[in-house]
């Protein structure tokens, strides 16, 4: 007959865990603690290894988790930026020193960037169209050197619209000496090697329906779209297209969608899906006017092929996505997912604010920002195009005030201001890495990682051994902290 191993009525007493909500024996509580054990483990072999590598290789290491920091410091660099640096702002603008000025000064021209080399367009000197062309190579990142004579234009060219595609500069219609609108287009195609720029040719191709000047030029990934300017009769609201062959050239020009309200002098980027055409001139005169061109989609999979895929087939306009001021001939550029617009004239002169705005993929643009400490000098700019060298945007020329006064000058903005080097908030911070750039930086990170990795896996192994020799580790504590007698 069995004994038992308690007397009638005796209770067998249970330990609670996790505050008394848990038995300490039951699923429950080791349920809790195996989740426990993972979490760290995972920490241990992965987050802090992870670290350990980017702190090695990056400017900056995030530490938990930073939904919020009071606590912001950033680098010089930034200037007079707020910190952290709204999205899509652009470091208060620095003018070139002297010796990069142009040649002469000139406004109402034309810049691109071909590989290492920048090149200015005609403009005019303030009374005449110029045919001349500027060249200057790129030096380190962003910079540039000294301006010399390039291959002139066949004949002068003011507001033309230039655009580098497929490994030609095309000089799209413009004013002439007379100040006429143009419908002759300028091909340029440097030598992809040498860098030589050789000779413009006159495309026959490619001359224009109809004489036009001021008119907004975007690439597109299957083309090039020449948007609203000016005949001889005023601003109009067209929108040409030509496309790219196999051979890379471009076909003639076809028309599409028209805009909503005819523009000219306006900018026009393209963001993700959309088209945005900003700033500008109507018949009665500058205009804070936004219109937003929408492309045929794709087919969807295992329909007919949609046979206005990639064409401009919509323009549309929101008054909310406006801009906040008229502006007319000013310089404009994309960056970053950003769109810009910089000075320009409101109808008195030339003005000195730079507004941008960052469209949301759903083609929105909430609002239009503006901060004191990213606007051009006091004195005001116009007709300065824009040319984004690295991480710059570069300004070139234009007019300025007082007395309309046309510049041989250029002044540059960065567009990447630095994240915090440092910031501290309740769960969390950013602490500078130490930014060995280059494989010598890879190997060290994954070096450092791999220790890392490596000693936490000898703590894990550690504590694993004291929870099954607890005895034996108590024991070994013990002889540890004991304190050593006084002589």
């Amino acid at each position: 007959m069995a004994q038992q191993a308690l007397g009638p009525g005796t209770a067998v007493p249970r330990r609670r865990a996790l505050f008394g909500l848990l038995d300490a024996n039951g699923w429950g509580w080791a349920s809790v603690k195996a989740f426990l054990w993972l979490i760290i483990i995972i920490f241990l072999l992965g987050y802090l290894p992870d670290r350990a590598y980017y702190l090695t290789t990056a400017r900056t290491v995030e530490l938990g988790v930073l939904v919020w920091s009071p606590i912001n410091l950033c680098p010089p660099t930034n200037e007079t930026l707020p910190c952290p640096a709204p999205i899509g702002a652009v470091i208060p603008w620095q003018p070139s020193p002297p010796q990069l000025s142009l040649p002469q000064g000139r406004t109402d021209g034309s810049v691109v960037q071909v590989g290492t080399q920048i090149l200015y367009f005609g403009g005019t000197d303030g009374t005449t169209a110029s045919a001349s062309v500027y060249v200057a190579r790129t030096v380190g990142t962003g910079n540039f050197d000294t301006w010399a004579e390039g291959p002139p234009l066949p004949t002068p060219r003011a507001n033309a619209s230039v655009v580098y595609v497929a490994g030609s500069i095309y000089v799209i219609g413009g004013t002439d000496a007379s100040g006429a609108p143009t419908d002759t287009v300028f091909v340029l195609s440097p030598n992809s090697l040498t860098g030589a720029l050789g000779d413009w040719t006159t495309s026959t191709t490619l001359k224009l329906p109809e004489a036009r000047s001021s008119a907004a030029a975007a690439v597109t990934p299957d083309g090039l779209l020449l948007v609203g300017g000016r005949n001889a009769s005023g601003v109009v609201s067209t929108t040409w297209k030509t496309l790219l062959n196999d051979q890379g050239g471009l076909g003639a020009w076809a028309v599409e969608a028209p805009l909503v309200a005819p523009q000219a002098d306006a900018t026009a980027v393209l963001v993700g899906d959309y088209l945005w055409l900003y700033g500008g001139s109507n018949a009665s005169g500058p205009v804070g006017g936004v219109q937003r061109g929408e492309f045929g989609k794709p087919a969807v999979e295992g329909l007919p092929a949609n046979p206005d895929e990639g064409k401009l087939i919509k323009w549309a306009v929101n008054d909310t996505a406006n801009l906040p001021v008229a502006r007319t001939n000013a310089s404009g550029w994309g960056a970053n997912g950003a769109i810009y617009l910089a000075g320009g004239n409101d109808g008195s002169g030339p003005q000195s604010e730079v507004y941008w705005a960052v469209p949301t993929t759903t083609g929105d643009i909430a609002e239009w920002k503006h901060l004191d400490v990213m606007d051009l000098p006091a004195s005001g700019l116009e007709g300065a195009p824009a040319v984004v060298s690295g991480p710059n945007v570069i300004l070139v020329g234009g007019v300025t005030s007082p007395n309309n006064t046309v510049l041989a000058t250029s002044v540059r903005a960065n567009t990447a201001p630095q994240s915090p080097f440092f910031q501290l908030g309740l769960v969390g911070a950013t602490v500078p890495g130490m930014k060995i750039e280059g494989e010598i930086g890879q190997q060290l990170g994954w070096v450092n990682a791999a220790g890392v990795a490596t000693v936490n896996f000898i703590i894990l192994l550690l504590i694993g051994w004291a929870f099954a020799h607890q005895a034996q580790a108590r024991a070994i504590i013990a002889r540890v902290t004991r304190r050593r007698p006084r002589r």
